[in-house]
């Protein structure tokens, strides 16, 4: 069995934002040379998220509205976490969206959906971040 390792490194000019990510992940799997197996792709921050969905704009701003309606950035007083830093609800969103996917590898290539796309959410963004990227079969 072959196993590959890779951290794509993340820097958001905005506090909250989704990015597609598919396409660095899928440069990963054609650098692994796997062809069938399993891919996990994990955001390395306690405020950032990696999750499947649809690309599509509407969504991405139901997304935020969402998240934001459920764990409201402000005001900061709102949480506890809010002694040393300001991010309770990047904590709670990350909480919601998740930090991990999995996908099967067949063929060389991701087995999504028709519509599934990986994507990097940011939730207390400005500062680097990591995406570890880890691929095993054959």
């Amino acid at each position: 069995m072959k196993h590959y390792r890779k951290e794509l490194w993340f820097e958001t000019a905005r506090r909250r934002e989704l990015i597609n990510i598919t396409p660095q992940v899928e440069m990963c799997l054609r650098e692994s040379g796997i062809r069938e197996g399993l891919l996990l792709c994990n955001a390395m921050h306690i405020t950032s998220s990696v999750f499947i969905n649809d690309d599509e704009p509407g969504l991405h701003q139901d997304f935020e509205e969402w998240l934001e309606q459920l764990a409201p950035e402000k005001p900061h007083s709102r949480y506890r976490h809010n002694t040393i830093e300001d991010n309770g609800d990047a904590h709670l969103k990350r909480t919601i969206m998740g930090r991990e996917v999995v996908v099967a590898v067949t063929g060389g290539k991701l087995d999504f959906g028709r519509w599934e796309q990986i994507f990097y959410g940011e939730f207390d963004g400005k500062r680097r971040k990591r995406v570890l990227v880890k691929i095993i079969g054959e």
